[in-house]
């Protein structure tokens, strides 16, 4: 059957009653479930509090007692360590003191000794007067007895015993000179044997043209070119003459300048292995000969600088240094001279206690106006000044290079050194050549110069024109006028020929006696 609207209504009333109680009867359960649990926690909270507490106190007395033991650790330590300081300071008060007593007994030994010592200059300053008063009665008596002064006695006995030494003197100074003289000269004699058996150089001919190798005399052609531009145009791209003759498989390449030769050497090489030859390969291939011709200047300046040990010099004397390989002179090359004089300048500088390093760098770049002598005007020692100077050398070593060939007087030990070294190189045998008509040239003029003097009936240039040999007549000139006609000609070769070394002027005079057996 249906159900009626109050059915509904009281329904609805009963569950709002029955929600009402559930929750007023939840909210109670819920009160007390919370009351309990704040009172478990409370409990908790003061257990925890309680050990907290008691946690601290235990670990704040067991603090206390650690400190209290560490304080009487460190007051045993600062006991001890005073004890021992005291000690050390009465062992040191004890030494000073007993320092202080020896000084005292010192003081005291020194006043006595300066006591008697005032003493003892009392009295000799007592004899010394009686002494003056004695020598002054026996210089009275002596003059009343001599009717002279002490002047004149002194004057007639110095006159007297002049006479006496005089020729004693004489041989005595005689003596000293030659013992002197003989001792410098086997010292000097040492020292320079020394120095050349410790060095020695190579030489090579000095010559003005350099001859490259052919695969082939069709080469020939090839380098002439059409019309010679080939030719033509390495000559103008080096500066030197080339010289293509009938001589087979080679062409001369000619120049005074030895740079400019090498570098048309090594471009001449380069364009027959290449065989490439027209104006614009000749061009890039001397452009690549001048670098590797600058490469092996660098190299070779700072081979000769780390060889003789000879250190900061300027970067443009080091490549002046490696033009000198590719210099000669008389035959000799100038680097090696260079080097070899540098190494004699050590020697002897060692040998005399002189300056060795400041020796050894005035000997390395004494001719270093060779490297430019063929580009500038000047003489090479003109130019090797300037150059030293331009480049702030050492005033020692500019003097050097300026006096090496006496052009100016040697003022140093250093100059004199490498003039000694130089003359040693350049000198010894073997070490430099010259072309034969040069050679006879001398020769003729060395005798040529001897044969001027009147009174030579002969002359002979012997010993490669080292020695000149000379017979004079014996009846024109006697032994007096030979010494000063040996003289007069060695001064005249001086000043008039030049020459490598020394000559040494040898006169002869032989007297003969003639009869006739009838």
């Amino acid at each position: 059957m249906p159900t009626s609207p109050i059915f509904y209504a009281v329904f609805g009333v009963v569950a709002l009653v029955l929600g009402v109680v559930g929750f007023f009867v939840g909210s109670a359960v819920r009160k007390r479930s919370a009351e309990k649990t704040i009172g478990s926690a409370e409990t908790e909270a003061k257990r925890i509090l309680n050990d907290a507490m008691k946690t601290a106190e235990t670990r704040k007395k067991e603090t206390l007692l650690e400190a209290k033991e560490e304080i009487h650790q460190l007051r045993q330590d600062t006991e001890k360590d005073l004890r021992e300081r005291r000690a050390e300071v009465q062992r040191q008060e004890h030494r000073l003191q007993q320092k202080e007593e020896t000084l005292d007994r010192k003081i005291d030994n020194l006043e006595a000794k300066e006591e008697k010592l005032q003493e003892k200059s009392k009295q000799i300053d007592e004899k010394i007067e009686e002494c003056e008063q004695l020598k002054r009665s026996q210089l009275e008596m002596l003059e009343k007895i001599s009717g002279l002064s002490k002047e004149q006695a002194k004057a007639d006995l110095l006159q007297m015993l002049e006479g006496e030494l005089s020729h004693e003197k004489a041989v005595k100074i005689m003596e000293y000179e030659q013992q002197t003289r003989d001792e410098s000269d086997k010292l000097a004699r040492e020292v320079i044997a020394h120095a050349i058996q410790r060095c020695a150089a190579d030489h090579s001919s000095e010559i003005t043209i350099s001859v490259v190798p052919l695969p082939n005399d069709e080469m020939k052609g090839r380098i002439i070119g059409r019309e010679g531009r080939n030719i033509r145009a390495i000559e103008n791209a080096t500066g030197v003459d080339l010289i293509i003759d009938d001589t087979p498989e080679a062409i001369t390449v000619s120049s005074f300048e030895p740079i400019r030769r090498e570098i048309a050497r090594v471009t001449l090489e380069k364009l027959i292995v290449d065989g490439r030859i027209h104006p614009a390969r000749i061009e890039e291939t001397v452009a690549k000969a001048t670098a590797e011709v600058e490469a092996i200047i660098k190299q070779q300046g700072e081979r000769a600088m780390v060889d003789s040990g000879v250190h900061n010099i300027h970067p443009e004397l080091i490549k002046l240094l490696g033009r000198l390989h590719f210099r000669t002179s008389y035959g000799q090359n100038v680097l090696n001279h260079s080097l070899e004089v540098c190494y004699l300048s050590g020697l002897i500088a060692a040998e005399l206690g002189a300056d060795v390093t400041l020796a050894k760098r005035a000997g390395l770049l004494h001719d270093i106006g060779k490297a430019i002598d063929h580009e500038q005007e000047g003489s090479h020692i003109q130019l090797g000044v300037e150059a030293a100077k331009k480049y702030r050398e050492n005033e020692a070593v500019v003097h050097a290079i300026h006096a090496h060939h006496g052009d100016v007087e040697a003022k140093t030990v250093i100059a004199c050194i490498v003039q000694a070294a130089d003359a040693i190189s350049a000198a010894r045998p073997g070490a430099r050549r010259e072309n034969i008509e040069s050679y006879i040239k001398r020769l003729e003029k060395l005798e040529e110069i001897a044969k001027s003097f009147s009174g030579v009936e002969d002359t002979y240039a012997i010993q490669a024109g080292r020695e000149i040999r000379i017979l004079v007549k014996p009846d024109a000139i006697n032994d007096d006028q030979m010494v000063i006609m040996a003289h007069d000609i060695a001064q005249k070769i001086e000043n008039e020929l030049e020459y490598p070394g020394q000559v040494k002027v040898n006169i002869i005079r032989e007297s003969r006696a003639v009869d006739y057996a009838k």
